[in-house]
């Protein structure tokens, strides 16, 4: 048994509070995937974030810790279940596509929740009981994907990283206003449990940018909001400084378009 410092069982008892009941289903579950090389100290801002809900939502939390050598089980998986948190510890995650998406899969198969609420181990979240409650309130009007705005933080002072920045949220902007296309992200968002998981196993979902699209295209429902209070940061300590970073990130971003544009609608989701 792990010694608890006074933080930590502050965290705890936040967190047992937000779970409620444990013989009622929940009304959502948080899933974040933690890189195990990389965040295991990180994400215990997130979860203080998370735990600081004021709302009067049950919400569990699943934690799927991974990239660990399969003989060294980390020491934090003992620390996080003695706080209260569901973990599926795993080695190496198999996938066709992306890592981050294909570690979300495994705690959104065991979420108890139908509606799945998806952050990453580096995020902040400055207002959770507004963030948590617009999202769980589109879903009982119907909605089946729903995200809000994404902004930075830990952003290096350069100005070819606040340049890209500029055009990360421009193109974000002109994606989902223009080509009239979701710009969910797997930083920040919430999906039905059952939507995603069919998304995903038939291959329509290698990358989580591609959610949004697969989810329009199959005729769903998809709320958006901008609203401050709404905002989710997430770390932008991978921006490279540099102007062929910047160049190299355009030419991405231009790749992306082309292949947003050829995915057509399908048949509706409610119609099946």
């Amino acid at each position: 048994m792990i010694e608890l410092s006074t933080d930590l069982k502050r965290l705890k008892e936040q967190l047992a509070r937000l779970r409620g009941d444990t013989a009622v289903v929940p009304q959502g579950t948080v899933v974040i995937p933690v890189n195990a090389q990389k965040d295991q100290t990180n994400v215990f801002r997130v979860l203080s974030d998370v735990g600081g809900y004021r709302g009067n939502k049950q919400l569990e939390i699943i934690l799927v810790v991974n990239n660990y050598p399969v003989d060294t089980l980390p020491h934090e998986v003992e620390l996080y279940e003695q706080i209260g948190l569901k973990v599926i510890a795993i080695p190496y995650v198999e996938r066709k596509g992306e890592i981050a998406i294909a570690a979300r899969m495994h705690g959104i198969r065991i979420a108890q929740a139908e509606v799945v609420l998806l952050f990453d181990a580096d995020c902040r979240i400055p207002d959770s009981t507004a963030l948590l409650n617009w999202y769980l309130a589109r879903f009982e009007e119907g909605c089946d994907l729903a995200y809000t705005h994404v902004d930075f933080t830990d952003l290096p002072l350069d100005i070819t990283v606040k340049t890209r920045r500029w055009l990360h949220h421009a193109s974000r902007w002109f994606r989902r206003n223009i080509l009239r296309m979701p710009t969910s992200r797997g930083s920040n968002y919430a999906i039905r449990k059952q939507l995603i998981l069919d998304l995903f196993a038939q291959g329509l979902i290698p990358y989580e940018i591609q959610v949004g699209p697969a989810v329009k295209a199959l005729g769903g429902r998809i709320a958006y909001s901008g609203a401050r209070e709404l905002v989710v940061l997430t770390s932008g300590r991978t921006f490279s400084q540099g102007w062929k970073p910047l160049v190299s990130y355009m030419i991405w971003r231009i790749g992306i378009y082309r292949r947003i544009l050829k995915m057509k609608p399908k048949k509706a989701i409610h119609d099946q």
